[in-house]
């Protein structure tokens, strides 16, 4: 791995820490415990990674202000994407603004330019969907934007997810190798990009490439009753194997199948792809595709920063490993 190549990020993974972690090691923050700053530094040397951008950041009297924008502020999978875009910023000494567009009076785009209009240096993304009215607002000013969790039609912005086909591809395979023959998907807002363009038509790939009959896509599903309220649906269709993109779906998909005295795994598979909390407490608990939320939020802050230092990105569209984390709600754990 050569010098320019390498990263805050690279660091954090190779020493199985945060990147808040290293950057309190490369400052000299005592709140870090020895063998955890040793096995920093040493794999700081081993990669040979240079911190300057960090401590400059670090070092800048400048005060800097980040708008980050948040759907909805108690939905568990932008809180946990919240944390890394939070302690990033607080190495940095930037000011957050947080503002949600949620259940709002004004328009998304009038949202976008109210938080504008507060002179913020730069903005952070946080949604299941770009607008085409917020993608103008942003497209009108100067200001630096990166969308964490979320991608737009064009990729004209700057974006931190995962591989979202490759993930559920892997799902569908996990299902499809454990007996499962119907197999559905049930997503929030179709017209988002994550699912229209991404999860929805990696599915229908999947059917079709293995000859699964009829496709079953449920659309709409975005909390803990329309996923409980639509397992009777997946039962009528004869649906032995679901991916659900919402674990808080998931959690009512599973209720709603052991009051009807359904057993999970062995009736439905359930594979969830948000990878909250939720996932883990219920039981049993739920096979995930584990995404680095923390990581993509701190990452997203990372390269905001870079951009408003005007400072070069070699790559605006990265996508972070997951992990497919087989629990309770499948055969095959």
């Amino acid at each position: 791995m050569h010098k320019q190549e390498v990263t805050i990020y690279d660091v954090a993974r190779e020493a199985k820490v945060s990147m808040a972690t290293v950057s309190r090691v490369v400052n000299g923050n005592n709140n870090v415990r020895k063998e955890t700053r040793d096995r920093v530094l040493a794999v700081i040397k081993r990669l040979h990674y240079q911190p300057n951008a960090v401590a400059q950041g670090l070092a800048s009297k400048r005060t800097t202000t980040v708008g980050l924008i948040i759907p909805d502020l108690t939905n568990l999978y932008f809180a946990e994407l919240s944390k890394g875009i939070d302690d990033i910023a607080l190495l940095y000494k930037y000011n957050i603004i947080m503002t949600s567009i949620e259940n709002r009076l004004m328009k998304e785009d009038q949202v976008i330019q109210s938080l504008l209009n507060k002179q913020v240096d730069g903005v952070i993304y946080m949604s299941n969907r770009l607008p085409e009215e917020a993608a103008e607002a942003f497209k009108r000013t100067d200001t630096p934007v990166v969308l964490a969790g979320t991608k737009d039609n064009c990729e004209e912005f700057a974006s931190v997810t995962i591989d979202y086909k490759k993930a559920d591809t892997e799902a569908l395979n996990l299902m499809l190798h454990d007996g499962k023959k119907n197999l559905a998907i049930v997503v929030g807002d179709q017209d988002a990009v994550v699912n229209g363009e991404n999860r929805i038509p990696a599915y229908l790939d999947f059917i079709k490439n293995n000859d699964l009959g009829e496709p079953h896509v449920y659309t709409g599903i975005k909390d803990y009753s329309d996923g409980y309220n639509l397992f009777p649906q997946l039962i009528k269709d004869g649906v032995d194997g679901v991916i659900v993109t919402r674990d808080v779906s998931s959690v009512g998909i599973l209720n709603s199948a052991i009051d009807a005295g359904k057993k999970i795994p062995d009736d439905l598979e359930i594979v969830t792809a948000s990878a909250t909390q939720l996932a883990s407490v219920v039981r049993p608990a739920l096979t995930t595709i584990k995404q680095p939320l923390y990581d993509m939020g701190a990452v997203a802050m990372r390269m905001l920063t870079k951009l408003m230092n005007n400072e070069e990105v070699n790559e605006t569209h990265i996508e972070l490993p997951y992990e497919l984390v087989k629990k309770q709600s499948t055969l095959n754990q």
